[in-house]
């Protein structure tokens, strides 16, 4: 009891005795943080230790002080890291805890600390620190990802598939030009990752509550001691501002929507069905009834951890959609939200790196399917156009009758004799044979971006000089 009553009385004098008693179990449940934030220690240990080495710097506080408050805090980081660290709910948040830590070390010096910053540009900060940290740890991810389909690309960059369109065959493409798509897609993810860092590289320590200080601080010195670019411009904005985080979650969000396409992708083509790749017994779990089930797990859960990424970003958008200026205790629910996506984010990451370097490509069954479904039909109307001179329009109406009537035999456009395509029109020509093969197809697709093999190799140079 003597120990609550400690915790309650050092939390009121925090708060500058404006309550006179102890808030009540719901307003301590409702109004603490310290379950998610102390997440954030490292950062707020770093900005405070800028922070007072900036004050004393300036004269604000005595380098006597300073060392006192600089050993002092990094002996908290010491014990938060070994786990020696106790936090407590009374003090709400992982800055209070701290500084509370802080004055049972150094005594009356850890008072100074707070000189000129005020918790809402304290938090600000840890947030934005740990968002910048979190968007360059998934800036590497990324890369290793990458790396892993630029290697199944140039692994595969001649094996043909069938390339879809509504989930139905439609052309044969290489499934080298297909990695390669994914490429595309989370190199556009990185591109704004990389925007992100440098759209929010800017430190709001300094700001205070809302209007800035009097004290003659420098808020330039603080900002290149952690790592930012210059100092944010406006006190108001922020302390307000949480786009920084829902930039984050909007990069999340649609990383996590190219990860689920690819996580659908690996479960339809490692059906029976498809059986275009197998997964290792790493990423793939039985059933506990059927025991001749392979179930593609990760690729689902992969898939599944998108739905609550966007959640995540619905949201915080929702939190912060009427939030006046400045700062709002709404703001505290900014956190868990990113945190778990970020998590999440990760994981899924991880899995699906681990899944593409890890699968078994069937060449053989990918080739089977590539010629299914009348998927050089085009290839077909193409000819007709450069060789005997039709409208597309034209070739587009003769190649429809050529496939009506291989449909109506069974069999492929290829199978069909040179007198039953002469009898759809007497222009077509024993020439024709040599573009009907799927090889021959993806071979003709030289346009810049196509799935010509030439092609993909070029795409696959490009990215190694950019990954």
């Amino acid at each position: 009891m003597a120990d609550e009553k400690s915790e309650t009385q050092s939390s009121n004098q925090m708060w500058g005795g404006r309550f006179a008693s102890g808030p009540d179990a719901i307003m301590e449940e409702i109004n603490a943080s310290i379950g998610f934030d102390k997440k954030l220690y490292a950062q707020d240990i770093r900005g405070s230790i800028a922070h007072a080495t900036m004050l004393a710097h300036k004269g604000i506080i005595s380098a006597d002080d300073k060392d006192k408050i600089v050993a002092g805090l990094q002996q908290i980081l010491s014990e938060i890291e070994s786990g020696a660290f106790e936090f407590s709910r009374k003090l709400e948040d992982i800055h209070m805890n701290v500084e509370a830590r802080l004055a049972t070390l150094i005594g009356p010096a850890a008072g100074r600390l707070h000189t000129a910053r005020s918790r809402n540009d304290q938090v600000a900060l840890d947030f934005r620190l740990w968002v910048k940290e979190e968007l360059q740890k998934t800036e590497k991810m990324l890369s290793a990802l990458i790396a892993a389909f630029l290697d199944r690309a140039e692994e595969h960059a001649e094996t043909v598939m069938p390339g879809f369109t509504h989930l139905q065959t439609a052309q044969p493409v290489t499934f080298g030009h297909h990695c390669m798509a994914y490429v595309e897609m989370f190199g556009r993810d990185r591109a704004r990752v990389r925007h992100a860092i440098e759209h929010m590289d800017e430190s709001p320590i300094g700001a205070a509550a809302l209007a800035g200080t009097g004290f003659p601080i420098d808020r330039h010195m603080t900002a290149k001691a952690l790592g930012f670019r210059e100092p944010t411009r406006n006190s108001i904005d922020t302390v307000s501002d949480r786009d920084f985080a829902l930039e984050f979650l909007s990069i999340a969000a649609i990383a996590a929507t190219h990860l689920s396409r690819l996580a659908e992708e690996i479960v339809i083509w490692s059906t029976p069905q498809f059986g275009f790749i197998r997964l290792s017994d790493a990423f793939s779990t039985g059933s506990s009834i059927m025991p001749q089930k392979k179930n593609p797990d990760a690729a689902e859960l992969v898939r599944a951890k998108t739905g609550r990424i966007n959640g995540s970003l619905v949201a915080l958008l929702t939190v912060m959609k009427g939030l006046p200026l400045a700062y709002s205790k709404d703001m505290q629910e900014d956190k868990e939200q990113v945190f778990d996506a970020a998590e999440n984010l990760e994981l899924a990451i991880a899995a699906m790196t681990g899944m593409v370097r890890d699968m078994t490509v069937r060449t053989d069954r990918m080739k089977a399917a590539a010629g299914s479904g009348y998927s050089t039909a085009t290839d077909l109307a193409d000819w007709l156009v450069r060789e005997a001179g039709l409208p597309f329009r034209d070739a587009h109406h003769v190649t429809g009758r050529a496939v009506a009537l291989a449909e109506q035999k069974g069999c492929e456009l290829s199978a069909l004799s040179l007198d039953e395509l002469q009898a759809i029109n007497p222009a077509i020509t024993e020439k024709v044979y040599d573009v009907l093969t799927v090889e021959a197809s993806v071979a003709s697709r030289t346009s810049f971006g196509g799935t010509a093999p030439a092609n993909v190799r070029q795409q696959i140079a490009w990215w190694r000089e950019r990954n």
